[in-house]
């Protein structure tokens, strides 16, 4: 193809992105972005008395997985606002904490620091103040780099021809509406669904990143959205979430539920994972339920990478729905652990999910390995959070609390 030929294909191509919210797909019109929600969340002012178990907490973690989103937030320009209607002020009302926390370097001074620096509100959905807070972790798995009799499961790379438009939402939620699919001349069709793709209806186009010993394994690890596979050496490999084929999510334990292999108050994680492995005849249609397949890439660094795009901590991430909670900013969990044991501890809102949706809703991030995997698949539970804003943020909020 000459100079001009090539121009004139990626005009086009651009055009047709451009274009995406008006598209056709087989399942009807695009939807358009739908309004953020205005109703039921509300923030009322708190104190630090008032977060249950805060004088035990050992905020250094918390304090160290902050230093992380600041790095992204003094990147951003100073006007931006930091979530809708700037309800965190903006990211220039950051400067001023972002810089002392380079100082803090013990819980003591950590301690101090939030205490100097920021004000707690307590969070609600209308009259309640209570939410559903779950948990998930980094999926590790058995596998290799080249396919063997010992690890015949693919984790793909994304595909070339996966496409993905970004319909827009609403300032600073980092997480527009988006549409994953293919282009098949003037239109945006789904992608293949799970059950085409494992059973290789992506021929030779894709090479896959890794090869994993177990198709279940496989399956959490694309709910999970991260995960390290050990090769035979020790060494780990890391992958990330890089997209989707656009197909609506269904979880293995509603999946276990409604076919009535289990009862819902036997399906947290740990126990469906158990009967799939216990009933492996019936495991693969089980999960081809679940149409949505998850393609990732490799990552470098010391951890997970969450939505925010920083490392996530182990205990100290939380992902939360950026429709209420912007991306960054601490907030005091008040809930209980797996064990039974009261949860309270300072977070970082560091992540997103596909179930996380609410104004009172999050979800832990445990960590990688058996032990996180238990506690996250278990975890299920009632409680509160307070986000902690800068005391000096230039927003409505900040001027109706010091009228109030």
């Amino acid at each position: 193809m000459n100079a001009r030929g090539l121009f004139l294909a990626l005009a086009l191509v651009l055009l047709v992105l451009a274009g995406a919210a008006t598209l056709i797909h087989r399942f009807g019109p695009v939807p358009r972005p739908t309004p953020p929600p205005a109703a039921g969340f509300t923030l009322s002012p708190a104190s630090f008395a008032d977060l249950p178990g805060w004088s035990a907490d050992a905020p250094l973690a918390a304090a160290e997985a902050l230093r992380r989103s600041c790095a992204r937030i003094e990147d951003l320009p100073a006007g931006q606002p930091m979530g809708r209607d700037g309800i965190a002020g903006t990211a220039g009302d950051w400067l001023g904490p972002c810089g002392a926390l380079r100082e803090v370097s013990d819980d003591a001074g950590a301690r101090a620091y939030f205490e100097t620096w920021f004000r707690p509100w307590r969070a609600s959905d209308g009259a309640a103040r209570e939410g559903l807070f779950t948990g998930y972790c980094e999926a590790e798995l058995a596998g290799s780099l080249e396919r063997d009799a010992a690890d015949p499961v693919p984790i793909y790379a994304r595909p070339a021809d996966l496409v993905s438009i970004d319909l827009g939402g609403f300032a600073s939620d980092l997480e527009g509406r988006r549409v994953w699919g293919r282009l098949d001349g003037a239109r945006i069709v789904p992608y293949w669904t799970r059950a085409e793709i494992e059973a290789g209806r992506l021929g030779d186009a894709v090479k896959p990143l890794l090869w994993v010993a177990d198709p279940i394994d496989a399956h959490i690890l694309s709910i999970q959205g991260s995960g390290r596979v050990r090769l035979a050496s020790g060494e780990f490999v890391r992958v990330g979430f890089d997209g989707t084929n656009g197909r609506d999510f269904v979880g293995l334990s509603r999946i276990l539920i409604d076919a009535g292999k289990l009862a819902a108050d036997q399906a947290d994680m740990p126990m469906v994972r158990d009967w799939l492995e216990a009933h492996r005849d019936q495991a693969k249609a089980l999960m081809d339920r679940n149409p949505r397949y998850v393609f990732f890439r490799r990552l470098g660094g010391d951890g997970p990478v969450g939505a925010e795009g920083v490392v996530l901590t182990p205990g100290r991430s939380l992902a939360v729905d950026p429709r209420y909670i912007p991306l960054g900013i601490p907030i005091y969990l008040a809930t209980t652990a797996p064990d039974g044991s009261p949860l309270h501890r300072l977070m970082v809102a560091q992540d997103t999910g596909a179930a996380i949706k609410g104004a009172v809703r999050g979800d832990v991030f445990w960590g990688a390995g058996e032990t996180a995997f238990q506690s996250a698949g278990r975890m299920k539970s009632r409680g509160a959070y307070f986000p902690l804003l800068p005391r000096q943020r230039t927003n409505q909020l900040a001027l109706a609390d010091r009228l109030g």
